[in-house]
């Protein structure tokens, strides 16, 4: 298990693994080490029989500058090893950064990359980064797939320290739950490492080169899904004491001391999470460990995702706020303004305080206080029946001077158009804590018509029953009146119902039930136009989808129920 991280495309030189500097904390959304411009993974030791044995083709002899299918821009080689190449690339039709394997076709692996990445790229789940297309193309095999930019490796993220208990949590709970996802469609990873976990700038977790890298290495096991739990305890481990947890140093982390076997976490770092060091033994049981409180070992990653959610949740840390400086008086309110200072600083006056005057209590003092109040009474009412007469001859005299309204054809009067509201941020909305795509939000907004958010594919519907909704909550700056909002979507049909709710901040935890309707309708085609009876006064709305159409298989998803988003306008 032992090997260093491939940040960029988690594929490795086999120079041997030194660690990972800590300059180099920042992740080019495929891991590249941007410090010594080559790919930070290296070697895998694989267990016995895991991996093919062949003789690697040479590599395809590309230089930076080179397009592939018109449209993809090769412009920096982050790996080359094993007869394949790992690039960085522009993808021009859409200006954005991807990553690309590329291998010759009579390569002895290129078809089961190919096959893996087109399984891979069917799965469709967010959690993992995607493949975008996989393509045998003038004696070259090529697999696109996503870069993201503003991720950080986990290897970068140890290099600093341990993590959190909370972080190290949300590590285990998002990659057993989606590992398990990817294991139900019969897809298993096989080269889960540090340098495969990436954490984006929303602190979600992202698992890079599912199928793809262990297809590319000609890595194969008998045990799957064994070999993937222990990989995620070894993650695990890692996160809690930044040590990795057998003999050997790798990604950056020093190794267990030899001949002692494998020790809990506790044992080797204090303060480690006693329910999470336990879980991490349980995974790792797998290799011959022995599960702590002789509890069973968990051998899939279902399992191993049924023991995270049977743990007591670990809240995040509360926000440490600094106490703000102690008031001090000014020269001038002391009483000092213009005085020199005496030698050895200022002097502290002390400054009389003059008692208040004492209340009227005698006879007369409270003769004269109702005399007051009935005065002040008697003032009020005489003002209130002079401004009510001057307020009924002014308006009597408005309505005799007033011009008639302006009228349409429908004798109505002209209503005055919305404005746009301009958006200025996004998060997904997912209260049962299963996002569906939390990088595309900003898509739905970026006035690109060609970029979306996209829900996963549903087998029921067109209501949308294993959840109670999928929505996107949008931050309007301030609050305005909202009234209409026009949306674009992706799939044309009748069955896309969408719902406008003002809500009073864009957390996930905000139940719909508190939030107060604006409007709702139900597509006919692939634009939906929905406008207000009132406006509604609000900073915060919430774009609630509760039904889908029915739909094909794409580049993302498989055939049935969903929807994406391309725009998003409100109005006022």
């Amino acid at each position: 298990m032992a090997e260093r991280s491939t940040a960029a495309v988690d594929v490795a030189d086999n120079s041997g693994d030194e660690p990972l500097a800590a300059g180099a904390a920042k992740a080019t959304a495929d891991g590249v080490d941007t410090q010594n411009r080559q790919a930070a993974d290296g070697p895998m030791p694989e267990k016995e029989g895991e991996r093919a044995s062949v003789a690697p083709s040479a590599a395809p002899e590309l230089h930076s500058g080179h397009k592939l299918a018109r449209r993809y821009r090769l412009e920096e080689c982050v790996t080359r090893l094993d007869g394949f190449s790992s690039w960085r690339a522009m993808d021009e039709k859409l200006r954005r950064a991807v990553g690309v394997h590329l291998l010759p076709a009579d390569h002895p692996r290129a078809r089961s990359v190919l096959a893996a990445a087109r399984s891979s790229a069917l799965l469709g789940d967010p959690r993992f980064v995607q493949v975008l297309d996989a393509v045998e193309e003038n004696d070259l095999v090529y697999v696109v797939h996503e870069w993201l930019p503003d991720a950080t490796e986990l290897t970068a993220l140890l290099a600093v320290g341990p993590l959190e208990a909370h972080e190290a949590y949300q590590l285990v709970c998002q990659v057993s739950q989606a590992m398990a996802a990817a294991h139900r469609e019969g897809l298993s990873h096989l080269r889960l490492t540090p340098s495969a976990i990436l954490r984006t700038s929303t602190g979600q977790y992202r698992i890079r080169g599912l199928a793809v890298n262990a297809a590319l290495r000609g890595i194969t096991s008998e045990t799957p899904q064994r070999a993937d739990t222990e990989a995620i305890g070894a993650l695990l481990y890692a996160a809690l004491t930044q040590r990795w947890p057998y003999e050997s140093d790798a990604y950056g982390l020093t190794g267990l001391p030899k001949g002692v076997g494998l020790i809990a976490p506790d044992q080797v770092r204090a303060g480690v999470h006693r329910g999470l060091g336990e879980l991490a033994m349980r995974a790792l049981a797998n290799d011959g460990a022995t599960a702590s409180r002789q509890e069973p070992a968990c051998t899939t990653p279902e399992e191993l995702a049924k023991a995270v959610a049977a743990m007591p949740r670990i809240r995040p840390p509360e926000p440490v706020f600094t106490a703000p400086p102690e008031y001090q008086h000014t020269t001038y309110q002391q009483g000092s303004y213009g005085r020199p200072t005496p030698p050895g600083g200022p002097v502290a006056q002390t400054l009389a305080v003059t008692p208040p005057p004492p209340p009227l209590q005698s006879r007369t003092g409270k003769a004269l206080k109702w005399g007051v109040a009935a005065l002040l009474i008697a003032a009020l009412g005489l003002g209130s029946w002079q401004l009510a007469d001057t307020l009924l001859e002014h308006s009597n005299q408005s309505s005799d001077n007033q011009h008639q309204p302006t009228t349409t054809g429908d004798d109505a009067p002209e209503k005055k158009a919305p404005e746009p509201i301009a958006i200025k941020r996004g998060e997904e909305y997912y209260p049962d804590g299963t996002p569906q795509d939390l990088d595309g939000v900003p898509h739905t907004y970026d006035g690109d018509s060609s970029t979306f958010w996209r829900t996963r594919t549903f087998y029921d519907g067109p209501e949308v029953k294993v959840k109670e909704g999928l929505g996107i909550v949008y931050d309007l700056g301030a609050e305005q009146d909202v009234s209409a909002a026009e949306i674009a979507l992706k799939y044309a049909g009748n069955h896309t119902t969408v719902t406008l709710y003002a809500t009073k901040n864009m957390s996930s935890q905000t139940p719909v039930s508190s939030m107060k309707k604006i409007v709702g309708a139900t597509s006919s085609n692939s634009a939906l136009k929905l406008t207000a009876e009132t406006p509604v006064k609000t900073r915060y709305v919430l774009l609630w989808i509760t039904a889908m159409p029915q739909a094909g298989a794409d580049d993302y998803t498989k055939p049935g129920y969903k929807q994406a988003i391309t725009d998003v306008k409100f109005a006022g």
